[in-house]
C-alpha cells in the first residue's frame, strides 16, 4: 500500500512541474489538431472510393 501511495505523491510532483498550454495556445492547438484529422479522415475516404470503383469496374 505504501508503493502505491508514493506513487501518487511522485506523480502529484511531476505534473506540478508540467508547463501547461496558455487558452490561446490550447484553443490553436485544438483547431490543428481537428484540421488535421478532418483532413486525414477526408483524404483516406476519397482513396478508399477511389479504390473501390477502380476494383470495381476490374470486376464488372
Amino acid at each position: 500500500m505504501q508503493r502505491l501511495v508514493n506513487f501518487f505523491r511522485g506523480v502529484s510532483r511531476e505534473m506540478k512541474k508540467v508547463s501547461w498550454p496558455k487558452g490561446k495556445e490550447l484553443t490553436r492547438y485544438t483547431i490543428t489538431v481537428i484540421t488535421t484529422v478532418t483532413f486525414v479522415a477526408v483524404f483516406f475516404a476519397l482513396i478508399d472510393t477511389g479504390i473501390s470503383e477502380l476494383i470495381r469496374l476490374i470486376l464488372e
